[in-house]
């Protein structure tokens, strides 16, 4: 059953159901639909929430547990199950399939999916959560649609800008979603509501921070070691939040595995980048990166930022900066084949 992202939130003013299924790799829009659903899970009830990841030797028998296990505080529960691979594999096929056909009770399951190839889309597993579940997919906004998301962005905080302006914005974050929205809550930060200047909208943007994370995402692609580390410590010592690296750095990574898995299915790599949201000059630089990096590397950085994402949100023990920097020097370091 087919659910319109905008519909949402008013869906879910009747009441949680018992599946959702969030299929897209848009990062912001994926987190939006997540905290919707988790505002309506609190509103009503839900007092329990459990996160899982699935990854390389993932105990399926995890889902059986939780299903048969009685919460000791919570009368209902929300249950995330996050599959970035979008390949659950044999077992975990089967335990989609059941979750689909039979739900836990007094649970709401919230399955996370990314954009899915044709035989994911034409498996059992997907068919039957199709069948049961109400799936949003997550729609990328087009590079020629973003000046008039920005404005809807803009809009709901009372602000407007001229053609000009928005087109300068969407020029500056190259497609890049999260990026157009911290621009736009800057903006709202920064300026009363109503008509926003071209001068003030260019000050505000081109007055960053000397070290950001996406200067930290090109340095990793161009496999330059030094300014890696270099800009890692300058955002350390800024104070930025390691969350706030973590998104950009999945922004730069999830269109790297796309591109390389069109490539090993002999696709042409130029077709794959645009498709991607990779233009001009950025096609360069990630060209360079896929010679250096195999899909396997681009899916276990992927793994390991979520495993990152828990432990700075204190789900997981460790130091989330520390495993940040590890990974990016790591990845950095790579040699060309």
């Amino acid at each position: 059953m087919r659910l319109a992202q905008a519909q949402l939130e008013s869906h879910l003013k009747q009441g949680l159901q018992a599946l959702y299924v969030l299929v897209g790799n848009e990062p912001l829009a994926q987190r939006e639909c997540l905290d919707v659903i988790r505002a309506a899970a609190r509103t009503q009830g839900f007092d329990e929430r459990t996160s899982l990841t699935v990854e390389r030797n993932f105990n399926w028998q995890q889902i059986q547990h939780y299903g048969q296990a009685i919460s000791l505080f919570a009368n209902k529960r929300l249950l995330e199950l996050s599959i970035p691979s979008g390949k659950p594999g044999v077992e975990g096929g089967k335990a989609l399939q059941a979750l689909a056909n039979s739900a836990i009770p007094d649970t709401s399951v919230v399955i996370i999916l990314p954009t899915l190839e044709r035989d994911a889309k034409n498996s059992a597993w997907f068919n039957a959560l199709e069948a049961q579940a109400q799936v949003i997919t997550i729609h990328e906004v087009e590079a020629a649609n973003l000046p008039k998301w920005i404005a809807n962005r803009l809009a709901h905080q009372g602000q407007t800008a001229s053609a000009q302006t928005l087109e300068f914005l969407a020029n500056q974050v190259e497609g890049n979603l999260l990026a157009a929205n911290q621009e736009v809550q800057k903006l709202g930060l920064l300026y009363a509501q109503g008509e926003l200047s071209d001068a003030d909208v260019r000050e505000a943007v081109l007055n960053v921070s000397r070290f950001d994370a996406f200067q930290l995402g090109e340095a990793v692609l161009q496999g330059d070691a030094e300014r890696t580390a270099r800009i890692l410590q300058g955002l350390q010592d800024e104070g930025e939040n390691a969350v706030a690296v973590m998104n950009p750095l999945m922004w730069v990574l999830r269109p790297l595995v796309r591109i390389k898995q069109a490539e090993m299915r002999g696709e042409n790599i130029t077709n794959a980048m645009t498709n991607a949201r990779i233009y001009g000059d950025r096609q360069v630089l990630v060209k360079r990166a896929l010679s250096r990096l195999n899909l396997r590397q681009l899916e276990a950085a992927l793994h390991k930022l979520a495993d990152i994402d828990r432990t700075a949100k204190g789900v997981m023990l460790g130091d989330a900066w520390l495993e940040i920097s590890r990974l990016c020097f790591g990845l950095a370091r790579v040699k060309a084949r």
